[in-house]
């Protein structure tokens, strides 16, 4: 299958003079931006609230709130200016579908609401998030515009996501009867997509239940309680193009929303598409796109192209400044376990980022680090604190930058370059960079 038509990626840089708001990572699984989790209609403030400033620089959680520092010889720069742009670039792949920009894991951990902000600004008609909190968090931070919550479970508050026009997933029967509870109880309808399991054995209802659903469905539409405004699925396969299980999805996704229309339901979109199958499977974009792993710059199909070949650029870069650098003798053990040991004398440099930062221990002895214009290699194991590197006899000292992945510009490693030497995806990467690295937004204009 045919990846697109390529383009070069935009110019995303932005000079000296570029407005950066600097700002600590919050944990991603502390679900308020800015405030206490919402627990009621009267918690979401008006959508109308004004945009968090792009000037600074200020120490705050993603959404604002200050708090203490976290680890400040490391950083993890956002380039929002990277995520307009490749949202840009979705929405022209996906050619008259929709964009619905997934923020979910906090933005995959680059900051859901500045990425939102960035996302929307760059094109995006949508966003989505797994679940109800992080959705409640961004209408709590003022964040405008159509807004889906799929991973829902018995407890979550349906009544504050249908008031703050939270559209919801409903892939089972208990799912549909808690969103006609909240309807009744907040005195509006729930906006729905309903889930139909298609082949990738998760969330949704299967085939032999899917029928009931709709019904059930259409019931509560009639009655006034729900508006069913979408379908939607998931497919298993399609970053390997050309998998005959994305032709048997898509049939069978085409087979549920026909059903889903014979039973009265006229939904406003059909969705299916992940990022690589925006890029790469045109025929399931229908009326609305769900790019999350592009959104950040990073290739959803990285065996066939990377970003540059599909016209996007990594938003994240990940730095941290050495902690120690001394001499050692040949025969030196380092880090635990001795895994590494020097061959010859030798400079060794500390970086001060582990596993508790999102440093896959399984790339220990693998992952790409570069430093002084040089690529080098984790030496010994990864520490829940830091890592060491071999430098030989080149010169450094405590402070020189290290660059653990990035867009490129300087020769350094990119995400997916971790994910292989970790054994992963570049998903993962990005999104376990923990809470004690902060987080700095270049918003890529000149301030004023």
């Amino acid at each position: 299958m045919a990846v697109g038509i390529p383009r070069a990626a935009e110019s995303v840089e932005a000079g000296s003079g570029a407005a950066v708001t600097t700002v600590m990572a919050r944990h991603p699984q502390q679900v308020a931006v800015g405030s206490p989790p919402a627990t009621g209609p009267a918690a979401i403030p008006s959508p109308a609230a004004g945009p968090e400033p792009v000037a600074g620089p200020t120490e705050a959680g993603h959404g604002g709130t200050p708090r203490s520092a976290g680890t400040p010889h490391a950083q993890a720069r956002v380039d929002l200016a990277a995520i307009r742009s490749n949202v840009s670039r979705l929405r022209e792949a996906a050619g008259s579908a929709e964009v619905m920009a997934v923020v979910k894991a906090d933005a995959y951990g680059h900051g859901a609401v500045p990425v939102a902000r960035a996302a929307l600004a760059g094109g995006a008609t949508w966003l989505g998030v797994a679940g109800m909190r992080e959705a409640l968090a961004l209408r709590a931070a003022g964040v405008p515009g159509r807004l889906l919550a799929w991973l829902l479970a018995p407890g979550d508050d349906w009544n504050a996501a249908v008031a703050a026009d939270v559209e919801l997933s409903a892939g089972a029967d208990w799912a549909l009867r808690a969103a006609v509870r909240a309807a009744q109880a907040v005195d509006r309808p729930a906006l729905l997509h309903l889930e139909a399991e298609t082949g990738l054995g998760r969330g949704g209802a299967a085939a032999g239940d899917w029928q009931a659903l709709v019904d059930a469905a259409a019931s509560a539409e009639a009655a006034g309680y729900v508006r069913v405004v979408g379908v939607w699925s998931h497919l298993a396969r399609a970053d390997e193009p050309g998998h005959p299980s994305c032709e048997r999805q898509l049939a069978a996704f085409r087979d549920a929303a026909a059903l889903a229309r014979r039973a009265g339901l006229t939904p406003d979109v059909l969705h299916l598409s992940n990022s690589a199958a925006t890029l790469t499977l045109p025929e399931a974009h229908f009326d609305l796109v769900r790019p999350g792993l592009a959104v950040y710059g990073l290739s959803p199909v990285p065996d066939l192209a990377g970003p540059t070949e599909l016209g996007l650029r990594p938003a994240m870069t990940l730095t941290a400044r050495l902690a120690s650098v001394k001499r050692v003798p040949a025969g030196q053990g380092v880090s635990y376990g001795h895994r590494y040991r020097t061959t010859r004398e030798t400079t060794l440099g500390l970086v001060p980022l582990g596993y508790a930062d999102g440093v896959p221990r399984h790339a220990s002895q693998a992952g790409p680090v570069l430093l002084g214009g040089r690529r080098l290699t984790v030496a010994g194991t990864v520490c829940m604190d830091q890592f060491v590197v071999d430098l030989g006899d080149a010169p450094a000292a405590p402070g020189d930058e290290a660059v653990l992945f990035g867009p490129g510009d300087r020769g350094e490693p990119g995400a997916a370059d971790w994910a292989r030497a970790a054994h992963s995806i570049s998903h993962e990467i990005v999104t376990r960079i923990g809470a004690r690295v902060p987080r700095t937004y270049d918003d890529g204009t000149a301030p004023g």
